[in-house]
């Protein structure tokens, strides 16, 4: 009887430190992010310290996760959709990290973008005197947070941005972009969570082999999932309509690599003759390019805007019109020997015409150099008159080109 009592009290003792260990606590952390970037940078401003925090939850006990929630968020400056965009991402890496240091599975995360951040903004500003024109400035962010409350989301054409950067002629602006926008480049999380106690080890002589706790304390509650779209992908295919018109066909294909850059590969392929009167219109050959692209429309959206470059690449062409003929490189040689050879700079603006479509102009400077020959027809022959060296520097590209933007997320706004 006395073992009974003695096991009944350890047993009420041991599920009442259960429940005081288990009770339910309530967490947060912030990351932040460089300015146009979604990359995850753990010395950026406290991001070691959220990281540590983290893994002193993961290290005190097991954790069991009730509610989790991660929004994304960015600052105001660029456009609508290219914020909405970052601060998913955002999101997203962080519910990476967050799901490997608490070993959870993505039905018990739930993330959402915040966009541009008007909301806490207008909190840092009621917060601070200091800021230049105050009243002004409150009323502006306290009108942007109530319209974008009324319509459920931030439309691209409400220029809020611009009337920001009016007040006070910028001054009000350079200030928060200082102070407070690098604190609105982050990804945000709360959490619940509860620690399950480590159970002690009991004397054989209690009649007690296992102690479970209750349902109600391990149940975890669930949010839905909610599917996130695929990583944005940026890439166009391209005609040159100039060589278009000379009956030159071209095609190209651009690939955006991040951070502003791009590579573009450019092909034409003419090769047409009609030898009954010995007229000839061919030309073929290519180029490899690097491009940077830079301006408000480049930081909008990627393959958009103003862009400079470098390029290589090789041409080789044969005119002739029933007389003189002219060859850019040597016949019965490889691709590369038969060539000219070309490279230079280039700088170009890609224009937004339709939601798919930009028509970029392009114009490059370098140097084209090789053999070329001159040649006459004779018959069913051609007699070989010259070989030239050729050493051009000035133009060596021209290009406008009709552009079909591909890709999830690679579109114009109206």
């Amino acid at each position: 009887m006395k073992n009974t009592i003695i096991s009944i009290l350890c047993v009420l003792g041991l599920f009442s430190s259960f429940h005081v260990m288990a009770a339910e606590q309530k967490d947060s952390v912030t990351f932040y992010f460089q300015r146009g970037k979604s990359d995850f940078e753990p010395s950026l401003n406290h991001n070691s310290q959220a990281l540590r925090h983290l893994d002193s939850i993961s290290q005190s006990g097991r954790p069991i996760i009730l509610d989790i929630n991660i929004s994304g968020a960015a600052s105001p400056e660029g456009s609508v959709t290219l914020n909405n965009h970052l601060s998913d991402r955002r999101a997203e890496i962080i519910r990476d990290i967050i799901s490997s240091k608490l070993n959870l599975s993505p039905t018990k995360t739930t993330s959402s973008f915040i966009g541009r951040d008007w909301r806490r903004l207008l909190d840092f500003a009621r917060q601070d005197p200091e800021i230049p024109s105050q009243d002004e400035t409150l009323s502006l962010l306290e009108n942007i947070v109530y319209m974008i409350d009324q319509r459920g989301y931030e439309e691209e054409s409400d220029h809020f941005l611009e009337k920001l950067k009016a007040i006070d002629n910028g001054v009000t602006y350079k200030y928060l972009f200082s102070k407070y926008f690098p604190l609105l480049r982050s990804s945000r999380v709360y959490f619940d969570y509860r620690l399950l106690p480590v159970l002690p080890l009991y004397p054989d002589s209690l009649p007690i082999s296992v102690l479970t706790p209750s349902l109600s304390d391990i149940v975890v509650s669930t949010l839905p999932f909610e599917a996130k779209e695929s990583r944005n992908f940026y890439m166009a295919l391209k005609t040159n309509m100039l060589y278009d018109v000379l009956a030159l066909p071209s095609l190209s294909a651009e690939f955006y690599l991040g951070k502003n850059f791009s590579a573009v590969g450019n092909w034409t392929y003419g090769w047409w003759d009609k030898n009954s009167t010995h007229r000839y219109w061919r030309a073929y050959g290519g180029d490899l390019a690097v491009r940077w692209w830079f301006g408000k429309k480049a930081n909008e959206k990627p393959l958009t805007g103003h862009h400079l470059g470098i390029y290589g690449g090789i041409f080789t062409y044969d005119f002739e019109f029933g007389g003189k003929g002219y060859m850019g490189g040597l016949p019965h040689e490889t691709l590369w020997n038969r060539s000219l050879r070309m490279a230079g700079i280039e700088y170009g603006y890609s224009l937004p015409i339709a939601r798919r479509l930009n028509i970029d102009f392009t114009i490059g400077i370098g140097y084209m150099g090789g053999k070329y020959i001159k040649y006459i027809p004779d018959g069913g022959r051609y007699l070989w008159q010259s070989t030239n060296k050729l050493n051009w520097f000035g133009p060596t590209k021209a290009e406008i080109s009709l552009v079909w933007l591909i890709g999830n997320g690679n579109y114009n706004q109206k």
